[in-house]
């Protein structure tokens, strides 16, 4: 009892106590009042900001789209200002953003900041992506200028068509070959690698790694280079012509030869090879993850190399083979610069996504095209939930 008594004395009438509440404030001080106040006009001020960087942002981005004559016709200059205006305006955005929430009354302003800041995100992730679908499956239903529905007619049109048929033949064809072929060569590419030095192993990936810089458009311009077409008498530019001449055989019209859909295979080819060193960078981190005792265990088992690759090392990576099997499968999905450059469909090499661009923009049929755009919409999707489905369980495991 004493020593209680000792230790008050000795922490003095104005310690506090370590097991309880600190002392209330002076009553009539009135300090909660006025945070409150005060708070409220930081809100309004916020909401305030907000409403203006709205305002001058969305009609600023109007004025470049529909009266580019206000700043001279001049692309380099709308450029410039969309790039100062979209990234200074997203600043001042979230500033102001900041404010009106920092402003509200405690419990709500901890309650909402988190999905404050996400709103924006959201909301421009809903108009850039989630709108245009819903408004690309309304119009489906619709005739060719959006302006009466047609129920089903759309569908009963493309299923009907032979074009839209060949068209999903050959997309059948891209999935069967290149999501494979990619994962198949990416894998030996970083199995190769693996064992060279390491100047070599830096030296052979980037090489390889390089075309995933092209832009599509740009490599269908690179191997229009390589399908070149020269006649017998002319000298020859086209790679592919010169070997095959050179071989004794005669110079081939090589994208216009659909036999065994030959064209398309060497469309095919140009999705490969921008695709592989993706491939080969995710799956090479993959084998260097496997752990090293288990492929000794698998060598004093005598096992030989392509055993312990096949029943050690590719066990092990399965999810990243299935990761870039799937995004490589979207990707094929969707092709359509390759075959717009290179053929724009002729001669039986058309895919879902050029044809709805023809359908679009040169027939100008919006409701057949985005009826196309729905039966691309429902094949993605499978692809994609399971995408989801399985990235999820590979965070699980970890």
């Amino acid at each position: 009892m004493s020593t209680t008594t000792d230790l008050d004395q000795h922490r003095g009438p104005d310690a506090e106590d370590p097991g309880g509440s600190p002392p209330p404030a002076p009553p009539g001080s009135g300090d909660g009042d006025y945070r409150e106040r005060a708070n409220l006009g930081q809100a309004l001020a916020g909401l305030l900001g907000l409403v203006v960087v709205v305002w001058f942002a969305g009609n600023a981005f109007l004025a470049f789209a529909y009266h580019p004559e206000w700043f001279g016709s001049s692309k380099l200059l709308i450029g410039a200002l969309a790039l100062v205006l979209g990234v200074g305006g997203a600043y001042v955005l979230f500033f102001f953003l900041n404010m009106f929430v920092e402003g509200l009354p405690g419990r709500l302003s901890r309650g909402l900041i988190p999905y404050a800041f996400l709103l924006p995100g959201f909301g421009l992730m809903a108009l850039m992506l989630l709108y245009p679908a819903v408004q690309t499956i309304n119009y489906s239903f619709a005739n060719d200028d959006s302006t009466e529905y047609v129920g089903l007619q759309n569908f009963r049109t493309i299923f009907g068509d032979e074009e839209f048929r060949s068209a999903i033949f050959n997309n059948i064809l891209w999935l069967l070959i290149v999501p494979a072929v990619t994962v198949a060569i990416g894998l030996v590419i970083a199995v190769l690698a693996d064992r060279l030095s390491n100047r070599g192993e830096k030296v052979a990936k980037s090489t390889i790694f390089l075309p995933m810089a092209i832009s599509f458009v740009g490599a269908s311009a690179i191997w229009t280079l390589v399908y070149a077409y020269d006649g017998p008498d002319e000298k020859p530019t086209g790679l592919l012509n010169a070997v095959w001449r050179t071989l004794g055989g005669e110079p081939e019209t090589w994208l216009q030869n659909s036999g065994f859909r030959l064209n398309s295979i060497l469309l095919m080819v140009i999705l490969i090879w921008l695709q592989v060193g993706f491939a080969m960078i995710l799956l090479s981190s993959a084998i260097k993850g496997v752990p090293e005792d288990t492929l000794e265990a698998a060598r004093i088992d005598g096992a030989s190399e392509l055993q312990i690759f096949f029943k050690v090392i590719v066990p092990q990576i399965k999810g990243t083979i299935i990761t870039v099997f799937v995004t490589v499968l979207i990707l094929v999905l969707k092709v359509f610069d390759i075959v717009y450059v290179l053929t724009d469909g002729a001669n039986k090499t058309q895919v879902i996504a050029n044809l709805f661009f023809n359908k679009l923009f040169v027939a100008r049929d919006a409701g057949v095209a985005s009826a196309i755009v729905v039966v691309l919409l429902l094949a993605i999707t499978p692809v994609l939930i399971y995408q989801v489905r399985h990235f999820r369980r590979e965070e699980a495991g970890r």
